[in-house]
């Protein structure tokens, strides 16, 4: 009974053995969409009153768990009876992101806010609207990336059995959130952590000198993330239509791959940026019609 109860544990490690081998290979093909989730979510996580962000953050996180969980069983299930719709999906929510990305764009050169006092941006904040809006924002495009981080990792496990997909999937999505967000929960603090050292350390030195850094790299950082997550979504985008649209996969075959995705993002992005904005024109002119 003894041997038996020592074969399972035997059992038990080399399936985990398999896993960790597993889940290193699907995080080395997804690393590159894991940095982009970073930039990403980094910025959609920033831009808030300082008692607001972890709280945000943690809204955020706790969203991309819930999006993990429909989405890795969903993959699964659709792996198996309809493989197609992976590749629909993923087009979709490419359409998405690269709407996203181009409408910051536009908003950005054509439809620029005048400039308020801080004091006024917290209000606002502290209302609650926004602080809702960008949550779910953040959620939304955290699903879509998910979508594509599990298929990815899926697709390296493609010829092994539904119990080492299952683990695979659950500890690499595991892994996505816990370390994106945590990463976002340092940046964002960041300042808090400099006005400590340099609350402690009283006097010019090391510690002093760090703290004025982190405090005066924390607007640098979130800028960057700005720009960096921007780009990072239309690169997304780009990817996702030149892997799973076959004319796109090889049309523009002699251009470096970042500039062939990131054309095909900016054009897709533009594409359904027309389409939203003139479906938008149009419903207002109905409203105004009907109102006559």
């Amino acid at each position: 009974m003894a041997s038996g109860f020592f074969a399972i544990l035997d059992d038990i490690a080399a399936l985990m053995d398999d896993v960790a081998v597993n889940v290193k290979l699907a995080t080395k093909k997804t690393a590159g969409i894991l940095g982009d989730d970073l930039a990403v979510n980094a910025e959609k996580s920033t831009g808030f009153v300082s008692s607001r962000e972890i709280p945000v953050l943690w809204a955020i996180t706790k969203g991309s768990f819930i999006n993990k969980l429909i989405i890795v069983p969903l993959a699964l299930l659709l792996n198996i009876f309809l493989p197609a719709a992976i590749k629909i999906i993923l087009i979709l929510g490419g359409f998405y992101l690269a709407y996203e990305g181009v409408e910051k764009v536009v908003e950005y050169y054509f439809h620029k806010e005048k400039s308020v006092s801080q004091e006024v941006v917290n209000a606002i904040q502290e209302n609650g609207a926004l602080e809702k809006a960008k949550i779910k924002s953040a959620v939304t495009t955290d699903f879509i990336l998910s979508v594509e981080i599990v298929i990815i990792a899926l697709s390296t496990v493609l010829n092994k059995n539904l119990t080492m997909q299952i683990l695979t999937l659950s500890v690499v999505s595991i892994l996505a959130t816990v370390g994106v967000y945590g990463i976002v929960a340092l940046v964002v603090r960041m300042d808090d952590l400099g006005i400590k050292l340099i609350e402690k350390s009283k006097a010019k030195g090391f510690l002093n000198t760090l703290g004025v850094l982190l405090v005066k790299t924390l607007p640098i950082v979130i800028k960057t993330f700005a720009v960096v997550g921007t780009i990072a979504l239309i690169l997304v985008s780009g990817g996702i239509f030149a892997h799973n649209i076959e004319y796109l996969h090889h049309f523009l075959f002699k251009w470096p791959v970042l500039l062939k995705e990131f054309t095909f993002g900016v054009l897709g992005g533009l594409v359904v940026f027309v389409l939203i904005t003139a479906t938008k024109k149009i419903l207002s002119l109905v409203v105004e019609f009907k109102k006559r």
